[in-house]
C-alpha cells in the first residue's frame, strides 16, 4: 500500500514541523509486515506511539523549501473478522465488570469532535428502541446513518463537528463515523474512531477508498474492538487498513503540520492499495 501527500508551495517556506499517522501498529486481526515512511527534503524522523499506542512520526525542517513530500509504503496480512457468539448477544449491563469500564472509559466521553448532545441522545435511543444486544444497536445505528445521510464531498471539512453534520445529513466518511460515535456513546456503547484505508477489490464498490477512510469501532468484552462502517453499511472486513486509532478524527490525522511562511499551499494525495497473493 502506498500513500503519498506532497505540498507544494508558491514561496518558500520554513520550520515545517509535522506529525504523522501513517504506519499501522499489529491488531488483533490485522499483522504489519513491514512499513517504510519516507521524507523530502530528507530530515531526521522521530518514531513514538502516542497516547492510544498509535505509531506516530514527527519531524522538522527549519530551512527554506518550496515543496514537501511524505510518503509511506506498508505490508500487512489481514486476518478474517470474527466475533464471537457470545459477543453477539451481549447486553449493556454486562459492560459493568471487571476492567472494562477503565479500558473503555475514554470512548463515552466528551472528545474534540463528538459532544454530548440531547438531539443526537434522543435519535440514538429511538433507533434503538427494542433491541437488546449491543451488536443489534450498533447495526442499527449503523443502517440508520448509511440510509439517512448522504456521501457529499466539500459539503463539510476536517473542522467540522458533529452537530453541523447531524443538522446538515451529509458529509464524507469522517462526519459519518463521528455520527456514529455519538450516537453510541451517547447511550453507553464504548466507540472509538478508526482511520486507515479501503481495498477496493474488482467486485467490490466501496465509497472512500480514493484515500484515506474512517469508519467507527465498538468494543465487546470478549472479542475487543470490531469495525462498523456506516459510510459503505458493512462490518469492517479484511478489505479494511487500520492504521491509528483514537477517540475522533483529532487523535489520528494521517499528517498534520505548521509552517512559516506566507507562500500559498497546494496539496496533492495519491493513495494506492494492491492485494498481493
Amino acid at each position: 500500500m502506498l500513500h503519498r501527500t506532497v505540498f507544494d508551495y508558491d514561496a518558500p517556506v520554513r520550520d515545517s514541523m509535522n506529525t504523522l499517522h501513517l504506519e499501522p501498529r499489529t491488531f488483533p486481526f490485522q499483522r504489519t509486515l513491514s512499513a517504510v515512511v519516507r521524507v523530502l527534503p530528507a530530515t531526521r524522523v522521530r518514531r513514538f506511539n502516542d497516547l492510544f499506542q498509535n505509531v506516530t512520526h514527527h519531524f522538522e525542517i527549519p530551512g527554506d523549501h518550496r515543496r514537501l513530500e511524505i510518503e509511506s509504503r506498508i505490508r500487512i496480512q489481514n486476518l478474517p473478522l470474527e466475533l464471537s457468539e457470545a459477543d453477539q448477544h451481549v447486553m449493556l449491563h454486562d459492560y459493568r465488570g471487571g476492567d472494562i469500564p477503565e479500558r473503555t472509559w475514554a470512548y463515552l466521553q466528551d472528545s474534540p469532535f463528538v459532544s454530548r448532545n440531547p438531539h443526537v441522545w434522543k435519535h440514538a435511543i429511538d433507533i434503538t428502541s427494542g433491541i437488546g444486544p449491543v451488536f443489534e444497536q450498533a447495526v442499527a445505528i449503523m443502517h440508520w446513518i448509511h440510509r439517512n445521510f448522504r456521501y457529499e464531498t466539500g459539503s463539510t471539512s476536517v473542522s467540522t463537528r458533529i452537530e453541523e453534520a447531524f443538522a446538515l445529513r451529509r458529509g464524507v466518511c469522517q462526519d459519518f463515523t463521528h455520527v456514529m460515535l455519538g450516537l453510541c456513546r451517547s447511550i453507553g456503547i464504548p466507540a472509538r474512531y478508526a482511520s486507515g484505508y479501503l481495498y477496493n477489490g474488482p467486485k467490490d464498490h466501496l465509497v472512500g477508498a480514493q484515500a484515506s477512510h474512517a469508519w467507527a469501532e465498538v468494543f465487546f468484552p470478549g472479542t475487543g474492538w470490531i469495525g462498523f462502517d456506516p459510510t459503505n453499511e458493512t462490518l469492517a472486513d479484511e478489505r479494511y487498513i487500520k492504521i491509528a486509532v483514537g477517540r475522533d478524527y483529532d487523535d489520528v490525522a494521517p499528517v498534520r503540520g505548521t509552517y512559516h511562511g506566507s507562500g500559498h499551499c497546494k496539496m496533492s494525495v495519491y493513495v494506492e492499495v494492491e492485494k498481493v497473493e
